[in-house]
């Protein structure tokens, strides 16, 4: 121990006369600190990889986003030009507009339309509905329905068979 303390004192000294002023530091705190910067740069790697997967991450989101929000605004001008079957239509467009970059949503209706006309309304945009399944509600003429109709009838003539036919009628609703 003795031969290293004077060769501390020496290079100490050697230090000194040339003007440096080296500061020396012993061993376990030289290990200490070279343990603490081989873990940080281990956290540091681990980090930036993280952030490389988020990134990477962030990136594929951003472009499902965007592929369901142009499937949306297709739906939306599909349905506005008066499909009878939405699904196969979204189909059939989605196949055309694969694999392009700026595509023309309206150009790609317009030609599903007159290549495919049997997936469209011959009205225009109007679809047909069903009607309603109750006839007395449905059946309105001039603002009365017909259990009106016959309750003013039968009020009217008081006729037995206009009684019974209002008493009928009156009979799907109550």
């Amino acid at each position: 121990m003795s031969q290293i303390n004077t060769e501390d004192k020496s290079l100490s000294e050697e230090n000194v006369e040339q003007g440096e002023s080296l500061k020396l530091v012993p061993v376990s705190e030289s290990i200490r600190y070279r343990k603490r910067a081989q873990s940080a740069e281990k956290k540091s790697e681990s980090l930036s990889q993280e952030l490389a997967d988020a990134q990477e991450k962030m990136a594929q989101m951003a472009e499902r986003l965007s592929n369901i929000e142009s499937e949306q605004e297709l739906t939306r001008k599909l349905a506005s030009a008066g499909v009878v079957d939405l699904e196969a239509a979204v189909l059939v467009a989605r196949a055309r507009v694969e694999g392009q970059t700026d595509v023309d949503l309206d150009g790609v209706v317009e030609q599903l339309k007159k290549e495919k006309q049997y997936l469209f309304v011959e009205g225009g945009g109007e679809v047909v509905t069903a009607g309603r399944t109750a006839p007395a509600k449905a059946r309105i003429q001039n603002g009365a329905t017909a259990l009106d109709r016959a309750a003013k009838k039968a009020s009217r003539t008081g006729n037995r068979t206009d009684l019974h036919e209002y008493l009928r009628l009156r009979r799907n609703f109550v």
